[in-house]
């Protein structure tokens, strides 16, 4: 009895096969640069590594090479495709209806797709995904697991926004929060290492990969986001423009003669710190040329761990005080400097950092604030691949 868990992005899919128990990862691995010529296989499986580099055309290819791998004599972990009992998709926006984890039926898929709107970059592979997984294991439970269901506990004052009522009412425009997945997980593994009664935690989850959201969390539910409608909104991110002036929108279009497409694709894919910077999406790269000098890059730096920073300052007002900061995902575990930008002059929050010890948390869990610190400061490496399994399994 195992579970697969599958992460489709724009050209990838993630993958993590797990024992019915969740206490081992068997294999894990990702299928990268699909429909490109230097697309490739990596599978690790205990102490042995397998790399393939080969053509991978297509969604279903990528998905029939893992099961492949899976199998690999030498290097896989099962012997049949029998053994895997279900399969947990990463599904980003499930809009109102989805509130909680859910078994995936035909109007699940087309639910999933009737929100591709609201997250384009991430709703169409996920289901590309899910179809091929139906596909060739089509005998088995598929589960669907979305990003904005831990956020569907925040209040109407926080998640609603200032339209006319009825938008809200017919067409569900609302603020509904990304990365959920992420928080959930991060959040409770915060409650065990915290050691304090849940109802007692006022936290600030600030998720920071190549997507943006810092999250407020009290009494371990998430009571506002920064993301919104879509994944857009909030902080910059790596190609995403975070928040905007609307006004911005009508003046590209009827000054400049940007039409709608192309003001979309600028703002989900040309903004963030690749805007900025001129240089990469990648904060490593950024961080590497502003210490050579490049001052837009320098610059991308200070307006991402700024907008960081004034979110925290929000949520600590909005939930009436902060005792627990985290920080996750591939910035948020992997970079002291960007940490520690963010956490400078925070001090009469009671935000204060040990030095040596932000410096040594590098992808691994550790408490990062100085002992007179009176919020707590945690690296949390994310684990949304085991967050998916364990509801996956629960349903299953």
């Amino acid at each position: 009895m195992k579970i697969l868990v599958i992460n489709c992005g724009s050209s990838s899919i993630k993958y993590q096969l797990f024992d019915a128990k969740m206490k081992q990862v068997m294999a894990k691995g990702i299928v990268q640069k699909i429909g490109q010529d230097d697309s490739s296989l990596r599978q690790e499986t205990g102490q042995a590594t397998l790399q393939r580099e080969l053509p991978i055309l297509s969604y279903r290819d990528g998905f029939e090479l893992i099961l492949q791998s899976l199998l690999d004599k030498k290097h896989g972990v099962m012997k049949d495709l029998s053994e895997i009992t279900a399969v947990g998709h990463r599904a980003v926006h499930g809009g109102e209806k989805f509130f909680q984890s859910t078994i995936i039926t035909e109007e699940v898929i087309q639910k999933i797709e009737e929100y591709a709107p609201l997250a384009p970059l991430h709703n169409p592979v996920n289901l590309m995904g899910i179809r091929e997984a139906m596909r060739i294991l089509p005998d088995i439970t598929h589960v669907a697991v979305f990003d904005t269901a831990f956020h569907q506990t925040m209040p109407p004052k926080a998640y609603l926004y200032a339209l006319p009522y009825e938008y809200y009412e017919n067409n569900k425009i609302r603020r509904y929060g990304f990365h959920g997945t992420s928080g959930k997980y991060v959040s409770q593994r915060a409650v065990e290492l915290m050691k304090l009664p849940v109802e007692n935690l006022k936290m600030v989850v600030c998720h920071l990969g190549s997507g943006i959201t810092v999250s407020a969390v009290s009494g371990g539910k998430s009571v506002d986001a920064s993301s919104g409608f879509t994944p857009l909104p909030g902080v910059m991110m790596g190609t995403r423009s975070g928040d905007i002036d609307p006004g911005l929108i009508f003046y590209l279009n009827r000054q400049l003669g940007l039409s709608p497409e192309h003001i979309d694709s600028m703002l989900n894919r040309e903004g963030g710190l690749l805007g900025v910077s001129g240089v990469s999406n990648d904060m490593r790269q950024i961080i590497d040329n502003a210490e050579r000098g490049n001052k837009r890059c320098r610059l991308a730096m200070e307006m991402f761990t700024y907008q960081v920073k004034k979110y925290i300052g929000a949520y600590a007002a909005a939930m009436g005080g902060l005792n627990t900061l985290v920080f996750t995902a591939g910035i948020g575990e992997n970079s002291p400097l960007i940490r520690a930008m963010i956490c400078n002059k925070l001090e009469f929050l009671g935000i204060e950092l040990d030095e040596k010890m932000n410096n040594e948390a590098l992808d691994k869990e550790q408490f990062i604030s100085a002992a007179s610190s009176k919020v707590k400061v945690l690296v949390i490496p994310t684990n949304e691949e085991l967050m998916i399994a364990l509801d996956t399994l629960a349903l299953a």
